[in-house]
Parts: C-alpha cells; structure tokens; sequence
C-alpha cells in the first residue's frame, strides 16, 4: 500500500472516532502527525482539495480549512498551479522573540539537545561589543547541537553574561525556557546571515554534501529594558532552513 493510500485510511479512522472534535481538525492532526511520523515522504505533493473531498466523502469546504490550519503551522505548502506539498524545510523567523525549541514546537516537531559544552570562558572581542561587557569579562559558553525529530540540523553556541545564569545545571533543553522561569523577558532580536561551506567539525556531527552550504545565524537577544541577554551563533544546514525576517 502506498503512503496515499494509507493516509485516505488513518483519514477515514480518525473520521470515526467519536470525539467532538471538528472534522476539519481531525483532518490536520491525522496529516500532521502523518508527517511527523515519516508516514509522509517530506516534498510530496498532497491530493488536490477535490481529490480529498470524493475519497472521504467529506466537503470541499471541510478540506480547505483543514490545509489552512496545516499551512499556518507550516506543514504544508500551497503554491498556485502547482499544488500542496509536504514542506521540507523548517522555517525559522529571526524577528520573533522565540527560541528554537519554541518555535519548532509550535510547527508540530520535537525538538532536542546534545550539550556539547556548558562552561564560563573569556569573552572575545566579537562577543564582548555584542553583550556589552568589558574586554575579556566572563561569560557562560553553551554549546550544543539541535535535533529535529531526531535528526541533527544545526549547531549552537550560545554567550551568556554569567550575572543571568544561577545554576547553569538548571537549563535542559532551552535557554529561553530558563530565562523566562527567571523572569527575564525576552523582547528582541538582532540578526545577520552568511555562509561558508562545511568546516570538519561541523561534518563530524551532522551530515552534509561538501556541495551544500552552512549558514552562519549570528543573533543578539534583548530584554524588556533593551540589554542583551545572549549572543548566538547557530551552523545550520541551508537544505532545511528557511529564515523569515518580516516586518
């Protein structure tokens, strides 16, 4: 049996559950998870609106609402003349004041972390101007690299003045996370891209074509009274990222 096929399947077995959930969000949540799954081959093109409306015998009406809830968390997209597809890339906004695991987790994936590093080093001059700390203050150097539904796409390295932190044992998997319980509000962001082709360290920990370029996110983060809390430089694959920056 083909993935359609098995997806019409879940489709119709989720119809008949009797919850009183709408059709139209039993709809997502089955291609949703469909997707997180595997179930789904990422880049598929999805039947059309009327293809789904006579497999399952529902209306078109209930299949447009579905794919939009399903195109507003980033799961699928539409192109006009072209059709829906599964999106392949994870789309990251460099304006919004969210950390990674956050927003990932709003798009329906699962999120980790493998703490490479977490100690208090020197800072250099780059990060010193960006937090504003004097020449070779200390800071707290958190370094890892990030999991999407466990598959390694980006390394981190996170600059910390060490006023911010307590116990850096405390934080898990977001720093954000550890900011807010301290009742530090994140506010905004600063960001810049560029690129450079895949160094050693970075093909040792995830795998990557030499033909496929790294993108270098350089980002500072500020409070709600306009002081910088992090600077973060994240290698990320430039096959799965896609980074929005609207006004």
């Amino acid at each position: 049996m083909d993935w359609q096929a098995e997806l019409i399947n879940s489709l119709q077995a989720r119809f008949g559950q009797p919850d009183k959930s709408p059709l139209y969000v039993k709809f997502a949540e089955t291609v949703q998870q469909a997707v997180k799954s595997g179930a789904i081959p990422r880049d598929q093109l999805l039947p059309s609106e009327r293809d789904f409306s006579q497999l399952l015998g529902i209306s078109r009406i209930t299949v447009r609402k579905a794919m939009a809830e399903l195109e507003e968390k980033s799961v699928i997209v539409r192109t006009r003349g072209f059709g829906t597809y599964i999106n392949d890339r994870l789309e990251y906004s460099l304006k919004e004041a969210r950390g990674f695991s956050q927003q990932m987790i709003l798009q329906g994936k699962n999120p980790d972390t493998l703490w490479i590093k977490k100690s208090i080093v020197a800072c250099s001059p780059d990060v010193s101007t960006q937090l504003r700390l004097p020449a070779n203050s200390e800071v707290f150097l958190l370094k890892r690299i990030r999991y999407l539904d466990d598959e390694p796409v980006s390394i981190e390295e996170s600059y910390v003045p060490t006023a911010l932190i307590g116990d850096i044992n405390d934080i898990s998997l977001s720093l954000y996370d550890y900011f807010k319980r301290q009742n530090i509000v994140l506010q905004r962001t600063h960001s810049w891209v560029t690129a450079r082709m895949p160094d050693e360290e970075f093909r040792k920990h995830i795998s990557l074509s030499d033909k496929v370029p790294v993108l270098i996110i350089k980002q500072v983060a500020f409070d709600d009274r306009d002081m910088p809390i992090e600077y973060s430089i994240s290698y990320c694959r430039a096959d799965l990222y896609v980074f929005v920056a609207e006004e």
